[in-house]
């Protein structure tokens, strides 16, 4: 191609979770000028959204960082790297050997899940410091299903996904993918998968308080009082069992506790919940019905069902219908996908052997006693953490790819709190609402300039496929990429800044799963030599060398030549290397998902145990809330196709549209409190008040408002020029962090009540 029409290149979308191949027209000055679907990649096969068409907008964005920025004076100034790195050694190190490695916070954003550097580098970081302080947005999103795939399968990263191309009756509950594109269920050109499964003659039902872009695909929409999903699906299990349609097919031997699931749900009646969610007796028994009768169903729940007040009993109970419909685990139900980079299976034969489990607990926050879930605190509680004064508290914060200032409940004293803190390190390519208290800003270059495999969407995938594309644009030089700044932020961690490198980093990493893989008797390469292992790995980074390990090592690999004997799963695609994924620019699909519960499971029985004990003891409270009804309107929030969270409205061509924070209601509602569209209403909640805009639309059922996340850019000191001009306002708020799901540690940010009122 001509320099004036401009060269292209291959990436991977980092912008949400359907992971669409792109193809990226590029100019002679290195500036991305056109994105659009690759037709040829194995996954995606030429779909897009609007995220992924404005690529080269956001790639562009003028106020994104590109130098570092050091606090001098009160003030933060652009420095060198060597200076930046400096200055966090120099701000760290003393106040961990000082205090303790539990004087340090580390905050983990969603947008670490949609690169390399946030996939590899994290758990180094969390290793080589040693914190018990760790936060993530797994706790205002997806915790609840982590917690009951831990509990139910003992691996928490073993979630099931819907096998969307094959099921013949998908249930959705609190999921609105034509908006969202899918999340822990990596699906590119999710609208095209839904409407394939209506043209099959399969069916469709959405249950969502809001009549979404995807309630209006559906064949049943049932609009269910918000926060009430786990009633609803008690009362689905309570019917499978009294009207005998449970068949757990192939599961049959592989499965515990089902007699105390029928003891636990006896209560959860039609008719004992039907008001309660506000769904009639007749629909709940025919979507019961119809799921044990499809030939093959899966049930999907997503953020709407998990950050509610029952979101853990909500996700276990999606995966007990799954499962006494005989659907877990078989093509067109819930399967387990098997990743490329994913620990390879070791023989099953005589079924899954007994692992050592999850466990909830094991340590509590210093302040408000919460007990960790997956290693984690609740980001709610990270506030009070730093400004409760004392012992043991955290005076440092490391945040990578976070804004919990507007992703947390109650910004303001998050925000006051962080003003505080005596060190604060962010990486992040803006000045946003959290990262413009930090005392060292160090942004990631370009998503152009940075090569891109999905380490974990892939391991939620409706189909197993592998794609690497390396970097579309060169960095220039002495510019380090995303893995080199948070290695070098390992070594700052760790008292080695000055004497390592970021390729010692590396180094490490490989020679720790090397050491372990030869000491494995299951792994191809047992009794090796790991250093001769080592030599043998390609690539041109470190990052790309780990790759490569994991990809040898994997389910797929060649295992440096080794005797293993391919997985199953593999289809015969073995082989699978760095150096054979390059070679393949638009992917290599590794087909469809299989049957692998055996060699899923990690539980102490090596069943699925499906009565888990904390489950069990959380069920009474579940129960009183049959008698329970809201006094007042109830708030839920919203996804739009063009956002993605709080990092998405600094880009023009992502404006406008539906992309607008106004408060939905019903017109109903609006009537008896006599607001007109467009006027001004005052929303209050626990933690605060807010005037937003009133949005009449009979899109929301009566006594539900909806209010979109990830808006409230109008803080001093940021630099979002075009997130500025429409701000909106931070619907979290209106929260004080006290309402959260006891086991999870999640957030309530959908169902809880509100006040609303005419601003005058």
């Amino acid at each position: 191609m001509s320099d004036t029409a401009g060269r292209t290149a291959l990436r991977i979308c980092p912008l949400c979770e359907a992971t669409c191949g792109l193809t990226l027209t590029i100019d002679g000055e290195g500036r991305v000028t056109g994105a659009r679907g690759d037709r040829d990649d194995v996954f995606s096969a030429g779909f897009i959204c609007p995220k992924g068409a404005a690529f080269g907008e956001l790639d562009g964005d003028p106020d994104r960082l590109t130098r570092p920025l050091v606090r001098r004076g009160g003030r933060l100034e652009e420095t060198s790297w060597e200076e930046a790195f400096d200055a966090v050694a120099a701000g760290l190190r003393p106040l961990i050997e000082r205090d303790g490695p539990d004087a340090v916070a580390v905050v983990l954003g969603n947008p670490n899940v949609h690169t390399m550097a946030g996939a590899l580098y994290p758990p180094l970081l969390l290793g080589a410091l040693r914190t018990r302080n760790l936060y993530t947005a797994s706790t205002v999103d997806q915790m609840p299903k982590h917690v009951s795939s831990g509990l139910l399968f003992g691996d928490a990263f073993a979630i099931p996904v819907p096998d969307l191309d094959r099921t013949d009756h998908l249930l959705l509950i609190g999921a609105n993918p034509l908006d969202s594109n899918g999340s822990l269920c990596t699906a590119p050109d999710f609208p095209g998968r839904l409407k394939a499964l209506r043209r099959r003659g399969g069916t469709l039902t959405v249950i969502d308080p809001r009549r979404t872009r995807t309630a209006e695909l559906a064949d049943r929409h049932v609009a269910v009082r918000p926060g009430t999903d786990a009633l609803l699906l008690a009362a689905l299990v309570q019917v499978l069992f009294a009207e005998g349609l449970v068949d757990l097919g192939a599961l049959e031997e592989c499965v515990e506790g089902v007699e105390d699931v029928r003891a636990l749900v006896d209560e959860f009646t039609p008719e004992a919940v039907a008001e309660a969610c506000d769904v009639t007796v007749e629909e709940i028994r025919t979507i019961a019905r119809e799921l044990a009768a499809a030939p093959a169903a899966a049930v999907y729940g997503r953020v709407g069902s998990s950050t509610v007040e029952f979101g853990t009993l909500a996700n276990w109970l999606v995966d007990v219908v799954n499962t006494l419909t005989g659907n877990l685990d078989r093509p067109g139900g819930a399967m387990f996908p098997l990743a490329a980079t994913a620990r390879a299976p070791r023989p099953s034969a005589g079924g899954a052997r007994p692992g050592k489990g999850f466990a909830l607990g094991r340590w509590h926050s210093r302040v408000g006693g919460h007990p960790e879930a997956k290693g984690e605190f609740p980001l709610a509680a990270l506030a009070e953490e730093i400004d409760t004064l004392g012992d043991g508290c955290v005076r440092a914060v490391i945040s990578v790819a976070a804004n919990p200032v507007l992703s947390a409940p109650d910004g303001d004293r998050l925000d006051r709190a962080l003003g505080g803190v005596d060190f604060m390190v962010s990486v992040d390519p803006y000045l946003n609402e959290t990262s413009r208290h930090a005392h060292v800003v160090l942004p990631p270059p370009r998503p152009s300039q940075a090569a891109h495999h999905d380490f974990a969407f892939n391991n939620f995938a409706v189909r197993n496929q592998a794609r690497y594309t390396r970097e579309a644009v060169p960095l220039p030089d002495g510019r380090p990429d995303e893995c080199e700044i948070l290695a070098r932020l390992v070594l700052c961690v760790s008292g080695l800044h000055g004497s390592a490198g970021p390729a010692d980093v590396d180094a490490m990493a490989v020679d720790t799963a090397l050491n372990k893989a030869v000491a494995d008797p299951h792994s191809p390469v047992h009794g090796r030599d790991p250093g001769e292992l080592a030599a043998r790995l390609t690539g041109r980074t470190g990052a790309e060398r780990r790759l490569d390990l994991m990809l040898r090592l994997g389910p797929y690999g060649d295992g440096f030549g080794g005797a293993g004997v391919p997985h199953a799963g593999s289809q015969g695609r073995g082989g699978l290397s760095l150096e054979k994924l390059l070679a393949h620019r638009h992917g290599i699909d590794l087909g469809a998902l299989n049957p692998r519960i055996q060699e899923v499971l990690r539980t102490r029985s090596g069943k699925v145990e499906l009565c888990p004990a904390p489950i069990a003891a959380d069920v009474p409270r579940l129960r009183a809330a049959l008698s329970e009804r809201p006094a007042g309107l109830l708030l839920v929030g919203r996804r739009h196709l063009r956002s993605n969270n709080s990092w998405m409205h600094n880009v023009p061509a992502l404006r406008g549209g539906s992309n607008r924070c106004t408060l939905q209601m019903h017109p109903d509602d609006a009537a008896r409190l006599g607001l007109a569209d467009g006027e001004a209403a005052r929303v209050k909640g626990d933690g605060g008040e807010l005037l937003v805009p009133v949005e009449v639309t009979d899109a929301v059922r009566a006594g539900v408002v909806s209010l979109p996340h990830g808006w409230g850019h109008d803080r001093p000191g940021t630099r979002l020029a075009v997130a500025a001009e429409d701000a909106g306002v931070n619907v979290n708020q209106l929260l004080d962090g006290t309402r959260l799901d006891p086991l999870s540690g999640t957030a309530v940010l959908n169902g809880f009540p509100v006040q609303v009122a005419s601003a005058g």
